[in-house]
This record gives structure tokens, sequence and C-alpha cells, in this order.
């Protein structure tokens, strides 16, 4: 629990055997006056074969089960399992993540931010731990968003953290890679505060689903940019019903002058 709050934690996995014990004995080691930090911690088993699930609920996570591949397919499993809590965040299983970076956010979101993405082009990026075309994807998805909401983003960071009432209002839906770009992009849609705090990452173990081939990274970087492209046309829809609205007004106005 963080300042009277209940947060609860969402870690979507895909045959991370190797690490998610060491990723949850992290997070469980988190503590504030001697008193766990973060309560419910929630593992999406993503139709893993190795033995994820059972490592994860050996450490002390409540583990849940979604056969339909996807990253945004497991959150949504693991939302629909969450207990009453303030905000939710989002831990990558691989082991990339610093534990130590996760206070920030917890301050920055006590602090009135509805959305804290943990950027790591703001942090340290271990050697190894993002590929080549994991940092141009970031990178142009990132210069898209800036260019089309003018808000300084710069990184679609996995580690963020998000308040509960926001996460519920967003009604997130993609299924797959889109998943940390619609939360952005519906985010700033709805005028939501959005933060960036500093983050460290790691190499992770094991391969990577998206960078360890090609097919995983073209499957990636079309679910991102398809993501921004729908938000922003969603945003000019409702920019231009709004100003459509105006017009309406005006004229009834006019011609119910003397």
């Amino acid at each position: 629990m963080f300042q009277g709050h209940r947060i609860s934690v969402i870690v979507p996995a895909l045959n991370e055997a190797q690490a998610v014990a060491q990723v949850i004995r992290g997070l469980r080691a988190l503590t504030q006056d001697g008193e766990p930090l973060l309560d419910q911690i929630i593992v999406c088993d993503n139709g893993s074969t190795d033995a994820t699930a059972v490592r994860a609920r050996a450490a002390g996570a409540e583990v849940v089960r979604e056969p339909a591949r996807g990253y945004g397919a497991a959150c949504l499993r693991a939302q629909s399992a969450l207990e009453p809590c303030a905000a939710v965040l989002y831990v990558d299983a691989d082991g990339s993540v610093d534990p130590d970076d996760i206070p920030p956010l917890l301050r920055a979101w006590q602090g009135g931010s509805a959305l804290v993405v943990g950027s790591r082009k703001l942090g340290m990026v271990a050697p190894g731990a993002m590929s080549r075309s994991q940092r141009l994807g970031n990178a142009l998805a990132c210069a898209l968003i800036r260019g089309i909401w003018r808000r300084p983003v710069t990184d679609l960071g996995p580690l963020r953290l998000i308040d509960r009432e926001a996460l519920e209002a967003l009604a997130m839906a993609d299924q797959a890679y889109g998943w940390t770009a619609e939360m952005q992009c519906k985010a700033l849609n709805a005028g939501l505060r959005v933060t960036e705090v500093p983050v460290s990452v790691a190499r992770r173990a094991g391969p990577s689903k998206i960078s360890g081939s090609w097919l995983g990274v073209f499957r990636a970087g079309r679910g991102i940019l398809g993501m921004v492209a729908r938000c922003a046309l969603a945003r000019a829809n409702t920019k231009g019903q709004r100003a459509a609205g105006t017009l309406d007004e005006v004229r009834k106005q006019g011609t119910s002058a003397p």
C-alpha cells in the first residue's frame, strides 16, 4: 500500500520462466514503513509452454491464464481479475525492470498524474537491452505522437502506472502490440495529465518476442503505428464534432436575434 492507497500490479508473461520469479520477488520486496508497497500482483500466463505459471505462483503472485496470444489480451485478462485499488502498475516479466524505479512512478501519480510512463529514453539503457529496430520504431511512434498531440513524449515504455478510474474510462481494447500506444494516445485525447519519469532497463532474460525476429518487429510496428493513426483520427473526429456544435450554436443565435 502506498500512502494509504492500494496498488495492483499486472505482469503479462509468455514463456518467461527464466525471470518471472525474480521479478515477483523484486516487486514483493518493495516496502514503505516496513509494509509492502504493492498489494495484488497478477501474472497473466499468455499461453506459456514452460514453467512460467508455476514459478510465478510459487513466488507469491496470483496467476490467471489467457490462451489467446497478445500483450493486450494478457493485460485485459489480468485487468478483469483486479481487486479494488487506486492505481495499476504494469511490469514486464522478463527481468529488464529495476524495482527501484517504481517508487518515483508512484510519487508522480500521487502528485496528480493520471498516467505515469517510465521513459527508457530519459533513463539508462544497458548494452543489448533494446535492439536497433526497437529504438527506431519507438522513436518513430513517439515523434508521430509529439507531432499530432503537441505533447512531450519520449517513450512507449511498458513500465507504467495508471490511475484505476482513468484506466476504466479509457476502455482499453487492443489485443496485441498497440496496447501501450493506445493507453497513451487515449489519455492524451481525454486530456489526462501524462507524465514521464526516467527509468533504467536491463538486458532481458531469454529471447525477445518482438525484436527476436523480423516478423515480430513488423507486427509490433504495424500494431503501434496503426493504433496511433486510429487515435489521431478519433481526435480529429472529436474536434470536428465540437466545431460543428459550435457552428450550430452560432447559427441558432443568429436566427434568434431580434
